[in-house]
């Protein structure tokens, strides 16, 4: 069993192969299933690069390849395991066996909504998504979240009111769609923990006073100069300036 050497259709359009996969040729290979077909992709790829190996080219489902921006996330399955499993395709080494398939997006209900318009913010959640009053606690989603998250007690925490810890237990979410996916209630978790996150930014936490002052800074063009410099700068100046910037509790207040 080989890799295909012809392009390989996703999405509907003929793809070129990525220039930045690996050679064809390598030491120790695995058997995957990509989409229920087989092929052999070298070991210690990441799912991200398996498909890329064999001959995808992905215009969907990939983003930051850090583990970051959630556009990745991927179910699959081992042969002779009925378990479903999931992680990030960028963090998640391919293993033989595996049964793949790209998850580009998971469709979620997201509802229009006014942050100015709501009149008590804990109740506004409840108001956007009244679905979440379906909510089972059968765990599903904790069990299917790549990031650990405890998406059912954001959940109940959101169905109390209390914003603050709904926020505090979600804020690690990187909106990738998992939850939603498996919740029999049918819930769009990662949209209504995003609605309590700006609720309770906007409603409940203190603003700082230094804010205004910094905005109007800005808006008189007190760093138009520096930015202008900034843009301006090459490569290798930029790095420099990186390489020196003021890191995290070595800023002195000016």
């Amino acid at each position: 069993m080989s890799a295909p050497t012809e392009p390989v259709v996703i999405s509907g359009k003929p793809n070129e192969l990525s220039s930045a996969v690996l050679p064809r040729t390598h030491a120790s290979m695995v058997p995957v299933r990509i989409l229920g077909k087989p092929y052999e992709v070298p070991l210690g790829l990441t799912i991200l690069k398996a498909y890329e190996y064999a001959g995808f080219r992905m215009v969907r489902g990939v983003g930051c390849r850090g583990g970051i921006c959630g556009a990745c996330a991927t179910v699959y399955r081992m042969d002779g395991d009925h378990r479903r499993k999931t992680g990030l395709a960028c963090q998640t080494a391919v293993r033989s066996g595996m049964i793949l398939a790209p998850l580009p997006f998971y469709p979620t209900t997201r509802p229009d909504y006014d942050l100015a318009a709501f009149g008590d913010p804990a109740l506004g959640v409840v108001q956007v998504y009244p679905e979440v009053q379906n909510c089972l606690g059968c765990n599903a989603c904790n069990k299917i979240c790549p990031q650990g998250i405890d998406v059912m007690g954001y959940i109940a925490a959101i169905l109390k009111g209390d914003l603050e810890k709904a926020s505090d237990l979600s804020f690690d979410c990187i909106m990738c769609g998992l939850c939603a996916s498996t919740c029999p209630a049918e819930i769009s978790q990662l949209n209504t923990a995003l609605l309590a996150r700006r609720l309770y930014a906007r409603y409940m936490i203190k603003g700082s006073s230094k804010v205004p002052t910094r905005v109007a800074e800005i808006r008189s063009g007190r760093y138009e100069a520096e930015l202008s410099r900034l843009v301006a700068a090459d490569e290798s100046e930029l790095k420099k300036l990186y390489a020196a910037r003021e890191l995290p509790g070595t800023m002195v207040e000016k």
